[in-house]
Parts: C-alpha cells; structure tokens; sequence
C-alpha cells in the first residue's frame, strides 16, 4: 500500500486533478476551519492543503502527516510553514489533547481500521476541538458495499461509509458530528458525492 501512494505521489498534483477532484474538498474545509491555534492534517499527501492551511492562517501551528515518504517529500518541498510527520492514522506520532483541529480529506477511505483512527483523533482532540474529515460518501449502503468489494479485486482495498455510517462511526469514538455539508465537484456528484463531516471533542 505504501509503495501505491509513493507511486501516486508523482502525479498526484496535476493540476487537472487537482481542480478536478482536490479542490472543491479543500476550499470546503477551509471555509470550516475557523481560527485554530494548532492543525494537524492527517493523510496530508503532498501537502497541497496543509501549505494552504499555513497561508491562509499563519498563526497556527500547522502538521501535515502520511505514511508515505513519497508524499511526505514533496510536501516539504512544497512549503517550510509547516512540519511534515510521518505517521499511521491508527497510531498517531501526536500527544494527547495537543491539537484544535484535524483536518482529514481524502484519505479517511484508505483506513484499515476506521474506528481506530477516529479514536486517535479523538484523543489527539483538545476538549472543544474539531475533526473536518472529507471523503466520498455514497447514498446508499449498497452502492459504499459494491465500491469496496470491487476496490479489494482491484488490489487497493478501501471503504467509503455512506454520510448516515459516518455520522455513526464518530459518534462511537465520542465526538459530536455538528453537521455534514455535500461538496459540489465534477465527476461523482450523483452516485458518489463527496461529504464534509465536522465533528467536535466534547
């Protein structure tokens, strides 16, 4: 898995793909972010939303975390606002009750064990802290149950839960879902459209 994402890493930030796909996500969880003092941004790729993130709000501490080196070199490349971790999502290299707010877009489907990483990133939480975590959520169970058997044939297992299971899956690890806004992006915003859910520690 980790050899995909270094692999990924080398197109990943063609700029068709990027307007295509990225952008519509990043532009929602920026207008969610607030004022945070302290960000981590979890699966950060090659770091195109945390160099934003360190723009945008430069009095926060930002961290961008993957478990690809691929990844993680050129997000470096990309800025020097930010420090760049490498890390898991199941066991994240972050204190607990360090961070404001966790940012997540695009990754959370890759996750091995869902449940696990939402916890770390309850834990990681301050009290009042939030959790924006952005992926496609389908309608429909069976459409989210098609998407993954046919993503473990293909070799690259993921999972997409539908907005009603994400909804369920943080609430299980302690957090408040506040709400969950549909993001407006070509291609899948009919059977696959992507969710921004967001999430506080109480």
């Amino acid at each position: 898995m980790r050899a995909f994402f270094d692999l990924w890493s080398r197109v990943y930030d063609i700029p068709a793909v990027q307007r295509a796909v990225y952008k519509p996500v990043q532009d929602a969880v920026m207008g969610a972010l607030g004022d945070p003092r302290d960000v981590l941004d979890l699966g950060c790729g090659t770091g195109l939303l945390t160099a934003r993130i360190a723009e945008e709000r430069p009095g926060a501490r930002v961290v961008g975390c993957d478990f690809s080196a691929g990844m993680l070199g050129q997000a470096a490349a990309r800025t020097s606002a930010a420090v760049f971790v490498q890390g898991d999502a199941m066991h994240l290299p972050v204190r607990d009750a360090s961070v404001d707010v966790v940012t997540c877009t695009e990754s959370f489907h890759w996750y091995p064990d869902q449940e696990r990483a939402l916890a770390e990133m309850r834990r990681v939480l301050r009290p009042g802290g939030r959790l924006l975590v952005a992926l496609v959520n389908p309608r429909t169970a069976v459409v989210s149950d098609v998407a993954g058997r046919w993503s473990r044939l293909a070799g690259q297992p993921f999972h997409w839960p539908t907005r009603r299971r994400m909804r369920e899956l943080a609430e299980a690890a302690g957090l408040v879902v506040e709400r969950q806004d549909r993001v407006r992006r070509v291609p899948g915003i009919v059977l696959l459209p992507p969710a921004l859910t967001i999430a506080r520690r109480p």
